[in-house]
């Protein structure tokens, strides 16, 4: 595997052909940019959060016929965090991403990773890292095929038990 600091492996955004796959097993994240909207939302205001550079990203990606998905495998009743985050994933789908929950309980634990993971162009796996406090550290790149097979796998088993957004927030949120 190939260590890259954070925000040095995004490149591989722009450079996916056909998919790009995410798949998120955490309850909470310590995203620095995310800290200040969490806040205000557990406070009663406005939880707002500018995702202008994901959601332009996320448009010119399917601009360009490429497929972005990801399946958010979470513990219910919710985190704080993830209520904020269901709070505002609209804009991502709007913008083209189809991302698609599952509660944890409702699926084997064995077929959920102990990490999360994006797979692009199911060729490549860079695998999300955090520092002791949870923010992002950087990502692990491998073209291992057996990891690369496993991650597939991984996806293809889980995306049919998955919910797409609005369903799961029609039914579960609001």
């Amino acid at each position: 595997m190939e260590f890259r600091p954070a925000d040095t492996w995004l490149h591989l955004f722009d450079e996916c052909r056909r998919s790009a796959f995410h798949m998120e097993v955490r309850d909470s994240y310590a995203e620095p940019s995310e800290s200040e909207p969490l806040r205000r939302f557990l406070r009663g205001e406005s939880g707002d959060y500018d995702k202008s550079d994901w959601t332009s990203l996320i448009r010119g990606m399917t601009s360009r016929d490429v497929v972005v998905s990801r399946i958010r495998v979470i513990t219910e009743p919710h985190s704080d965090y993830q209520r904020w985050l269901l709070s505002v994933t609209g804009e991502s789908v709007d913008a083209g991403e189809d991302i698609r929950y599952i509660g944890r309980s409702s699926v084997d634990p064995l077929l959920v990773p102990a990490d999360d993971w994006w797979i692009f162009d199911d060729e490549l796996v860079a695998f999300n890292l955090s520092d002791t406090d949870g923010k992002p550290a950087g990502a692990a790149i491998t073209t291992d095929p057996g990891i690369v097979t496993r991650c597939r796998n991984v996806k293809e088993t889980l995306w049919p038990l998955s919910t797409k957004f609005y369903d799961y927030y029609t039914e579960r949120v609001k």
